[in-house]
């Protein structure tokens, strides 16, 4: 495994937001790196759950099917050393590994400004890379709540970035009958059809 991912070069942000009393979820952008035009989604969750949880959010909110390994990495500067993930990783892992069936988006987040941004790294064969930033705090209740996106997830086991962008230039063909890249509708978004299929690596 990579030593640590490296952020592309840094862009400016907003001055952060401080957590309100009654602010106990977390608005979060994801898309993926690599792919023009970008593939993208923007969810709330409770910032109660663990990371395992916020990983199956994520699965679902893309639209993966959740049948490879993943990994949070995270960490100062450029180089992203630090993961979040399952166990089995910790002995891969060159900066510090926390559980991601304990950890917590609260307690990860802690008394920080936001926005944070962290890479979600989805099978480690097709490396497909995505950013997730944790953009504002906000109240409410109840499980993830899609907001907006656009484009659709790439067929699982298609080959990277690199196949993707072929077959969206017209270079190889989609050999995924029906997909349509430009395909997305929030409302069709279940954030329990993926636990049924999941294996951990």
């Amino acid at each position: 495994m990579n030593s640590g991912l490296i952020f592309p070069a840094q862009r400016s942000q907003a001055r952060g937001m401080a957590k309100a009393k009654d602010e106990n979820r977390v608005v979060v952008k994801v898309f993926l790196y690599g792919i023009q035009p970008q593939i993208w989604r923007r969810f709330s969750i409770s910032a109660d759950i663990t990371f395992i949880q916020f990983s199956d959010a994520v699965q679902s909110v893309m639209g993966w099917d959740n049948k490879s390994p993943h990994e949070f990495r995270h960490g100062k500067g450029k180089r992203l050393v630090d993961v979040i993930g399952p166990i089995g990783l910790e002995d891969q892992t060159a900066g510090e590994f926390q559980d991601e069936a304990v950890l917590t988006v609260k307690n990860f987040l802690g008394k920080r400004r936001l926005p944070i941004r962290i890479l979600y790294r989805y099978d480690f064969a097709d490396e497909w890379i995505h950013e997730i930033v944790f953009e504002k705090w906000t109240a409410g209740e109840g499980g993830p709540e899609v907001l907006e996106g656009e484009r659709a997830c790439p067929p699982e086991d298609f080959g990277g970035t690199f196949q993707y962008m072929q077959a969206l230039h017209g270079e190889i063909e989609w050999a995924h009958p029906g997909y349509d890249p430009e395909a997305f509708d929030p409302k069709t978004v279940s954030f329990e059809q993926k636990k049924a299929v999941k294996k951990r690596k």
